[in-house]
């Protein structure tokens, strides 16, 4: 996390949720190998549980000793950090002692309490802001931590019934807080619910919008990818495939570089 600290571009990247210790250690080890061939911090995520599911029917994960323990193989073999999603403050304690990195889900954004405990463990809080929250407000829930060490991260905003716009200029406003600030490439593009017991999404504006918000001039790029997002059991509509990610990050790379 030291380069992050420093101010570097890094990449947050890994299947939405931990469907099994193969696909992570698969997705962990592709992903890395590209992140090393641009000199690319990479962190590595996914979730244990998604408690968000339209759903009940919907798959969750594998629950949170399963996942930590998907997580911690993954940091152990890869010597990288990992993140994943904190719902719960009875989770945040046990999740902090793999994950590096403890995400806010964008729905749970302003629980004050979640937001404050996250922050407690000493570890990376990355908040991602709600669908319906203006940028310009995540500046008061990111004082809740009382700590320098928080990410923000733009995934979209609600623009009527199951569908999501991404505003640009909310990237600049957030940057102001002078933390870093994180594009999501996939849940930018989803259909929330889309009018079946999943949400559906865009997936080939991934790597539009990405270059867009290199554009604008990010810290971090999120991205979920996975081997197969046709099989995926969460998000398999928005996911990237692991064969595009060359293409997104050489693309996104090269914007930035036109930009110095």
């Amino acid at each position: 996390m030291r380069r992050i600290e420093a101010s570097e571009f890094f990449l947050i990247a890994g299947p939405c949720v931990a469907e099994s210790e193969e696909l992570c250690m698969r997705v962990a080890e592709a992903v890395l190998k590209l992140a090393r061939k641009h000199n690319l911090p990479y962190i590595f995520k996914t979730s244990f549980t998604k408690a968000n599911r339209l759903s009940g029917d919907s798959y969750t994960g594998p629950g949170i000793v399963k996942g930590l323990e998907i997580l911690a193989k993954v940091k152990a073999t890869f010597g990288i950090p990992v993140l994943t999603d904190v719902h719960e403050t009875i989770e945040v304690d046990t999740a902090a002692t793999v994950a590096d990195v403890l995400q806010i889900p964008a729905f749970l954004c302003r629980q004050t309490d979640l937001v404050v405990k996250a922050a407690a463990t000493g570890r990376w809080v990355n908040i991602k802001k709600g669908q319906f929250l203006a940028p310009e407000d995540m500046e008061q829930i990111a004082r809740k931590t009382g700590t320098r060490k928080v990410m923000l991260t733009e995934r979209g905003a609600s623009f009527g019934y199951k569908n999501l716009v991404v505003d640009y200029r909310g990237l600049i406003i957030m940057k102001k807080t002078g933390l870093p600030v994180v594009f999501d490439a996939t849940h930018s593009q989803q259909l929330p619910g889309g009018g079946g017991k999943e949400s559906s999404g865009h997936p080939e504006f991934v790597i539009p919008l990405a270059r867009a918000a290199a554009a604008v001039g990010i810290d971090g790029l999120f991205v979920e990818t996975h081997t197969d997002p046709s099989e995926a059991k969460s998000d398999r509509a928005t996911q990237l495939p692991l064969e595009s990610m060359p293409k997104l990050i050489e693309q996104v790379l090269a914007v930035r570089e036109a930009l110095k």
